[in-house]
């Protein structure tokens, strides 16, 4: 027997999932969230359920808020169960579901004058974002805003009706202080490297398009922290929908699945409070910087890393790349000598037992994480998770060549069949011409290194070049396993 998920059958599931001890009716809102995703549901929801269960800071629901049309169709699917959510934590060695239910709406485009009303409400003392790390209208070869993005410039020209989340968060800033109420926390959640810096310079950025005072008022009275997020949460499809149907008999139309660990480490910078999540497990420190650069280097990097020579093995999970020897030998090898060496210090924390969670973590076999997922979006996500060790330890006159592997296993991916002859299918939002530099590199090996606003003067440095050429030449000649053996044995340059 199962039972669709929703507040008037919560005491029909009890017996198979823990249960929110809060009531809804007693929860008022105080976040509005932009980015209503699986690893949001997974994470900050999760952390705000379990301070409700507390019966603590019941004033800090969540809203949530989409700018993308595909947004309403998760907006659907949470209303039609009361914006209740199934969260499935699954370790080698234990499964469980929680209902969580600190949500209570979502707003999403074309809606956008109810996100601005909602923005403006003085209640709303938080507003953050998950939007991925390609959201944030950053140059790539810069690492600065773009004002020249087509999204932007139509903010700017049209500040009144805006339809990204920063020209959303400028038009409630502006409506509040007409008002007179103070200004919100702006707080970043994405894998970026200083999040909250990066968020308050798009935010000033576009406003100073079209209106420069506006833009010192932001950057004088509005905090945006900086934050280290982490939980592996893989995509919803089928397999996640029959599994929570089959094993909790609880109908949910986007169940979240995802790893029991999870982190957070949050600058204390909220002028107008926040939730008790320290409480919670939530680290507060003065400076997110050491845990950022550990997370988004070792766990992302490696992430990135074990992407494409596991696509080009025709290899789907990421569990499954990590029982492969090669890979994992890889990896260890990548991390140990060439990553892990250029991460500074971080507090009370040794590198090594991190990346031995990490790979703890990559072997889970029932979180279900796929390359697929991995290898997406690398056109934002190798210029923050690979080049920046690259760039360092270029700088230190380090050798590179198993992260000028990682690019040329990039490289090889982007020519669009896997070394068994399948076809891979890209998901990136420069896909074309990232194909196209690939194909091109067959005859001329440095074309895609020299995508300039990707790889800037990494992709430049002869020493890089020289790994780089190695690399992508024992791919073609020899295939993605043989590969990763040669650099293993420390012969992929004779």
């Amino acid at each position: 027997m199962t039972t669709k998920l929703s507040l008037a059958t919560l005491a029909d599931i009890g017996d198979r999932a823990s249960l929110p001890s809060y009531r809804r009716e007693d929860i008022r809102p105080g976040i509005l969230h932009f980015g209503v995703g699986n690893f949001h549901r997974a994470h900050m929801a999760i952390y705000l359920h379990e301070l409700f269960n507390k019966g603590r800071d019941l004033d800090w629901g969540i809203i949530g808020a989409g700018v993308m049309a595909s947004d309403q169709r998760m907006r659907d699917k949470l209303k039609a169960q009361d914006f209740l959510t199934t969260v499935v934590e699954q370790d080698s060695d234990r499964s469980a579901a929680t209902i969580t239910g600190p949500m209570l709406d979502v707003i999403t485009a074309p809606d956008f004058d109810k996100i601005i009303e909602t923005l403006a409400s003085p209640e709303i003392r938080i507003v953050s974002l998950t939007i991925t790390e390609g959201g944030y209208f950053i140059d790539p070869a810069t690492g600065k805003f773009d004002p020249d993005h087509p999204a932007i410039v139509a903010d700017a020209q049209d500040p009144s009706n805006p339809k990204t989340v920063f020209g959303l968060i400028i038009a409630g800033l502006k409506t509040r202080r007409a008002a007179g109420a103070p200004a919100f926390t702006v707080m970043c959640c994405d894998n970026i490297p200083g999040n909250g810096e990066v968020t308050e310079a798009t935010v000033c950025g576009l406003a100073r398009l079209s209106d420069p005072e506006f833009a010192d008022w932001i950057h004088h009275n509005v905090a945006f922290p900086n934050s280290m997020v982490d939980r592996i949460t893989p995509a919803t499809g089928q397999r996640e929908i029959d599994i929570t149907r089959e094993s909790y008999g609880i109908e949910d139309g986007w169940p979240v699945f995802c790893e029991g660990f999870k982190q957070w480490v949050l600058e204390d910078k909220f002028p107008l409070g926040r939730p008790s999540l320290e409480d919670v497990g939530v680290t507060f420190v003065p400076d997110v910087a050491p845990y950022e650069l550990m997370k988004l280097r070792i766990l992302n990097g490696g992430h990135a890393a074990i992407a494409y020579p596991a696509a080009l093995m025709d290899i789907h999970f990421v569990h499954e790349s990590m029982e492969n020897p090669l890979i994992r030998a890889f990896l260890a090898k990548l991390e140990n000598e060439e990553i892990i060496p250029v991460v500074p210090p971080v507090p009370n924390t040794s590198l090594q037992d991190y990346f031995t969670l990490i790979e703890t973590r990559f072997s889970n076999p029932k979180i279900g994480d796929t390359i697929p997922r991995l290898a997406q979006d690398g056109s934002n996500r190798q210029p923050k998770f690979i080049l920046p060790s690259t760039g360092d330890r270029l700088a230190s006159g380090l050798d590179v060549q198993g992260l000028a592997l990682v690019s040329a296993l990039w490289c090889r991916y982007f020519e669009g069949t896997s070394d068994g002859g399948q076809a891979i299918v890209f998901n990136d939002p420069s896909a074309d011409r990232l194909h196209a530099a690939a194909v091109a590199s067959r005859t001329d090996p440095m074309a895609f290194i020299g995508l300039a606003d990707i790889f800037g003067s990494v992709g430049a440095d002869p020493r890089f070049r020289k790994r780089y050429g190695e690399a992508i030449d024992s791919l073609r000649s020899h295939g993605a396993a043989a590969t990763l053996q040669r650099y293993i044995d420390g012969t992929l340059a004779s």
